[in-house]
């Protein structure tokens, strides 16, 4: 009966070594493929820096606050409650700043910037406000800004001159125009 039990107490420790070390071999493999992504936006950063340091000789780009854009938002007291709070929209907040942070723009522009000074070429950052709400003076418009100029997240129409484009376009446009002014101001 004891030799029963030794056996049982044999078999019990060996499955559960089993399970560990299938446990340890599983935790290898998810740490590979984490490596293997963490490795996989550098790349394609520099990738994709060097096709635009190649093909350009001035990159504009807009100057984002990425520290300001993925900060938590700020708690709202709900004045009716002892202490409560209302929602304020933290768990979507939360989704978006895990893109912006995920996406790697301020990795990106650093990359990009370091390139375009080893490739003696120059890179502008613009101001981002009204990129996008300002009807494009590059494109025909006319150069009036107003919030009601982005009809939808995608579709821009001047409310002053009737000016249609994409919105991502427009915000294209403007960047390139203030990048240029920029150069202008400095010859």
């Amino acid at each position: 009966m004891g030799a029963d039990l030794a056996q049982d107490a044999l078999d019990a420790a060996a499955a559960h070594l089993g399970e560990v070390l299938v446990d340890r071999a599983a935790a290898r493999t998810v740490a590979k493929l984490h490596a293997k992504i963490r490795r996989q936006r550098p790349d394609h950063h520099h990738k994709r820096a060097l096709d635009l340091v190649r093909e350009h000789d001035v990159i504009g780009h807009e100057k984002l606050n990425t520290a300001g854009m993925t900060k938590a938002p700020a708690p709202k007291p709900d004045p009716a409650g002892d202490g409560g709070f209302l929602p304020n929209g933290a768990a979507a907040k939360a989704g978006l700043n895990k893109s912006i942070l995920d996406a790697g723009w301020g990795q990106f522009l650093g990359i990009l910037t370091q390139k375009a000074e080893r490739a003696a070429r120059r890179v502008i950052p613009v101001d981002a406000r009204n990129t996008s709400r300002t009807c494009p003076v590059a494109g025909g418009g006319c150069g009036h800004v107003a919030q009601e100029n982005r009809v939808t997240q995608s579709k821009f129409q001047c409310t002053a001159c009737g000016f249609v484009e994409n919105a991502d376009t427009v915000g294209t446009l403007n960047v390139v125009h203030r990048a240029g002014l920029v150069l202008c101001a400095e010859t």
